[in-house]
């Protein structure tokens, strides 16, 4: 199979991130299957698809035409049997392992044999989820970053197991998205959040420590290292839940001190504090 023979795209959770894969997969020509676990969280990705390109629309970055042939494309499914002809799925459900195992699992028993069984996980190991399937020679990491309508880097990783047709097609869709890929190994976190999650997870340290305020924490690294956003803006903007997922998915894999997550960031996600998606973080948000 070759990237031009994918016609039928799926892709699993409508949230964040699974509503940005479907808009470029869409834009992109394709037919799209959003699926979620109820119709009402497809629905409320598709209106946030829709806000997007009607944005894009305004701006002149494409016509009125081109947005309603891309929402034509997509579809909205609450039923995973409903992926039983697609040729490409990339799963970006909650950053939890076993979600993760059990909807590869019934995915490998829906999709027909040919299909292509991507995940968008942040940290957890490819090899790992490929093992929950009949077919390993098939799964892949393609990691997409947020905003996915914006960012261009498409991380590619591949497992043990991974074919070089499975990782071809992959890099190729990425570029087809208007991606630039990048090929990583398969180690907890791969490159981005292996070297992105300890930075995060040390600005909390400076928070936890007194070291300084929040705004002058991200502001150093705004202003000094020339980030577009802080540390700790940017990890309400990921999700606190996600970075302590990571975070911990690192610390398990390594079994080193230095990726243990800062008992700050495990306080707030006790307490719901996950930002910008429950309106608090380590700052406020209407």
């Amino acid at each position: 199979m070759k990237a031009d023979d994918v016609k039928l795209f799926a892709v699993i959770g409508a949230g964040q991130m699974g509503h940005g894969i479907a808009l470029v997969a869409a834009v992109s020509g394709l037919n799209v299957i959003l699926n979620d676990i109820k119709m009402e969280f497809a629905e409320r990705g598709l209106q946030n698809i829709s806000q997007i390109l009607s944005k894009n629309v305004d701006k002149g970055k494409m016509t009125k035409e081109e947005k309603d042939a891309a929402l034509e494309r997509i579809k909205l499914s609450a039923n995973l049997r409903d992926l039983h002809d697609v040729d490409f799925v990339v799963e970006a459900a909650t950053e939890n392992q076993e979600i993760k195992f059990q909807i590869f699992r019934d995915l490998d028993e829906i999709c027909p044999p040919h299909a292509i069984l991507a995940t968008n996980t942040s940290s957890i190991p490819i090899g790992r989820i490929a093992a929950q399937t009949k077919r390993p020679d098939k799964v892949i990491g393609m990691h997409f970053m947020n905003p996915v309508p914006v960012m261009k880097l498409v991380e590619v990783i591949r497992a043990l197991t991974t074919s070089d047709e499975t990782f071809q097609v992959t890099w190729d869709l990425s570029i087809k998205f208007g991606k630039t890929p990048a090929e990583a190994s398969d180690y907890p976190g791969f490159i981005a959040n292996r070297i992105l999650m300890p930075m995060i997870n040390e600005a909390i340290y400076c928070l936890y420590e007194g070291v300084g305020t929040r705004e002058s924490i991200d502001t150093v690294m705004k202003l000094g290292m020339n980030h577009p956003m802080g540390p700790l803006a940017l990890a309400d903007l990921i999700g606190l839940d996600t970075c302590l997922a990571i975070m911990e998915t690192l610390y398990e894999g390594f079994k080193d001190s230095k990726y243990r997550p800062c008992p700050l960031l495990r306080k707030y996600v006790e307490a719901g504090w996950l930002g910008r998606k429950t309106g608090k973080g380590f700052y406020e948000y209407k």
